[in-house]
């Protein structure tokens, strides 16, 4: 275990809700591993007295009454300024002493993220179904985005001050995890990633992701993130399918009308058309958007680059 010996702030952000079991292991675990850092729990409308335990622990506690991961993660990094930001969970399922050799990583190669990708033997703590999951999401935004991280879903990351500074924290819930990787591949952020142990949660501490609804949820927003950061392409593949299903509708008409110069199908001709028209449309979109995009990306990256880099002492 690494201790890091520095002068720069680092921060530990714990979201919680209903945490009351394990977030005095937690809290304690990573005072041990990070002894100069602050920690804060942001609690989020829990009812089982987290605030009260996180307290005695020894962490700074505030509250999001907003519902939801993505609204505490945006709260925490408007609120709290630091140089290095360690994001956990709360379950006491990350392992506290690998926060160190995260921290030594993102300053010795310069990074602005680095991802603890799970590694376990324990089927409970990383269900079949999570992990199949996580698999088939990770690999569908790489093969958009740039396959640059193992593990997307992972709720263990360390930030540079310019990650969080920049980011626009625009989801809600656990879908946030997957804006943060979209975030640092669309800037092109030095990432890297760092194995961690991943344990069970402690008994009668259950998780709130249900695999199925929130599985649909990070699905959507990386459509959502493709229409957004990738507008041509999503734009332009529309445009391509309606123009492909406006020929064959109207082909036989064009070749009948050829023909014999009569339109016997005409509501069909008319939907052909109409097709086609909004096939063009789609694709101009695409085009305008893309270069809305191109301005935005730029902007971000300008926020980025007003703040230094991560630097080993």
């Amino acid at each position: 275990m690494h201790v890091p010996q520095t002068d720069e702030k680092i921060v530990v952000l714990i979201p919680c809700y209903n945490e009351a079991k394990p977030i005095g292991l937690v809290v304690a675990d990573f005072k041990k591993a990070l002894p100069t850092a602050e920690i804060y729990v942001y609690d989020n409308n829990s009812s089982d007295g987290t605030i009260a335990v996180a307290k005695s622990a020894g962490a700074i506690v505030r509250t999001e009454p907003q519902q939801g991961k993505g609204n505490v993660v945006r709260r925490m990094f408007a609120d709290i300024e630091a140089d290095i930001y360690v994001l956990v969970d709360g379950d006491n399922t990350y392992e506290a002493a690998a926060a160190g050799d995260m921290i030594a990583k993102l300053k010795t190669e310069s990074l602005d993220m680095v991802s603890g990708c799970r590694v376990t033997e324990i089927q409970e703590a990383y269900r079949p179904g999570h992990r199949l999951g996580n698999w088939m999401l990770t690999g569908l935004v790489a093969s958009i985005f740039g396959r640059r991280t193992r593990d997307m879903l992972t709720g263990y990351r360390v930030f540079s001050r310019r990650f969080v500074k920049s980011f626009p924290a625009l989801s809600h819930g656990f879908e946030i995890e997957t804006e943060l990787t979209v975030h640092a591949l669309e800037l092109r952020m030095p990432i890297a990633d760092h194995d961690t142990a991943y344990i069970d949660r402690l008994p009668g501490s259950d998780s709130k992701l249900n695999t199925f609804r929130d599985g649909v949820r990070i699905l959507r927003v990386i459509v959502s993130l493709v229409k957004e950061e990738r507008p041509l392409p999503f734009f332009g593949g529309l445009a391509v399918f309606l123009a492909l299903l406006s020929v064959v509708i109207g082909y036989p008409i064009l070749t009948e009308f050829i023909a014999t110069g009569l339109v016997p199908r005409f509501p069909s001709a008319i939907l052909a058309s109409a097709i086609m028209i909004i096939a063009t449309l789609s694709f101009m979109a695409g085009l305008i958007l893309d270069t809305v995009t191109r301005g935005r990306r730029e902007m971000k990256r300008l926020a980025y680059l007003s703040h230094p880099a991560p630097h080993d002492d």
